[in-house]
């Protein structure tokens, strides 16, 4: 092989390897020279005091991208409510050289610094259940909706008590977005339709302050003078109602929020009276859709738009103790024998859950 043969074929072999690593480029959804995973998607979930989140959210969205992905992985892990702690692992999958994240934040307003980091590194980001001004995506379920259908059930349940109750509201953790919106929903359908919100303050998320909470509001309005409560989510009312049987205060409408187990259970037993349900059969395997799609640099398929975003926002449902077959059964979410067991048995054959 002559000087000049061989130069044409260094120079061939070089443009075959260019063209080979500007086809894994796009393959990871990035066309920057930063080297970044093709088959690693990341998943931060903000707490695990809300059962739902290791429970239902993680497991659906790790089946939803291997089924969409089969060389896919998804890398995991859970912030326990530390936004110091959060921005680490945000930080550490970038320098690992994941190109999208999934993020459902402990505290939206930062998270906005950390989206405008990633896309300067080429990462995309996908707001996952709560929203954060930026994002390449968001899913959630209509969060405004949720609170409504709180506020809403609450006046069902209270009927013609409503005009004249008494309402103690236990809000989310006002660092969630999702926690206003949720306020914001439930003021919409209890303010003027009530008699007075007696006593409000936020919960943190955390049923043992929510119970605490509750505890101070006894104390400050008598345990007379209290009709209903409102309960930002299930975690909340647990405590709620602990507070209230201790108080010797019972059969009062409590509601709540996300079709946890333990709340299910309280319908049952007839001690909480509502939750709200936001199938993780929507969420999660919407979520792992974008991260694919995003990854893959393949069309979005969002249903719309939020404040900007490409988002898709799914309907929440009330459950109560007349659709609980019909819901969270019926979908798979919970086998009966998660919600029945040997105490529920009777009550569970009397409203149909089979």
């Amino acid at each position: 092989m002559n000087a000049v043969t061989r130069r044409a074929v260094i120079a061939t072999a070089a443009v075959s390897m260019a063209l080979t690593l500007a086809a894994c480029g796009q393959a990871g959804g990035d066309d920057s020279a930063d080297k970044g995973s093709s088959t690693k998607i990341g998943l931060l979930l903000p707490e695990n005091k809300t059962a739902r989140y290791e429970g239902l959210d993680k497991p659906q969205f790790e089946k939803a991208v291997k089924a969409a992905c089969g060389d896919c992985e998804v890398v995991y892990n859970n912030a326990v409510s530390d936004v110091v702690k959060q921005k680490q692992q945000f930080d550490q999958l970038i320098a690992d050289g994941v190109k999208v994240i999934a993020l459902g934040s402990v505290d939206a307003t930062k998270a906005e610094g950390w989206v405008t980091e990633a896309k300067a590194k080429g990462v995309k980001v996908i707001a996952y259940d709560r929203a954060v001004k930026g994002a390449d995506a968001y899913v959630s379920h209509d969060n405004n909706k949720v609170g409504e259908l709180q506020g809403q059930a609450l006046l069902a349940a209270l009927g013609g008590k409503a005009a004249t109750a008494n309402v103690v509201m236990i809000n989310g953790d006002e660092k969630d977005p999702n926690a206003g919106l949720f306020k914001k929903g439930a003021h919409s359908a209890l303010d003027g339709k009530v008699g007075k919100i007696a006593y409000e303050a936020s919960g943190e998320w955390d049923p043992k302050v929510a119970g605490e909470k509750m505890s101070a509001a006894i104390s400050s309005l008598g345990k007379d003078k209290i009709t209903a409560v409102y309960s930002a989510n299930d975690g909340m009312a647990g405590g709620i109602i602990t507070s209230l049987e201790n108080a010797g205060i019972k059969n009062i409408p409590v509601g709540g929020q996300d079709a946890e187990v333990a709340g299910i259970q309280r319908i049952i037993a007839g001690t909480q009276t509502f939750t709200i349900y936001k199938s993780p059969l929507q969420l999660a395997p919407e979520a792992a859709k974008f991260a694919v799609n995003l990854l893959q640099g393949k069309e979005l398929g969002a249903q719309g738009a939020t404040d900007g975003v490409p988002s898709t926002l799914f309907p929440p449902v009330v459950v109560d103790k007349t659709n609980i077959q019909t819901t969270v059964v019926k979908d798979g979410i919970y086998k009966v024998a998660d919600l029945c067991t040997a105490d529920l048995a009777a009550k569970c054959t009397e409203l149909g859950v089979k």
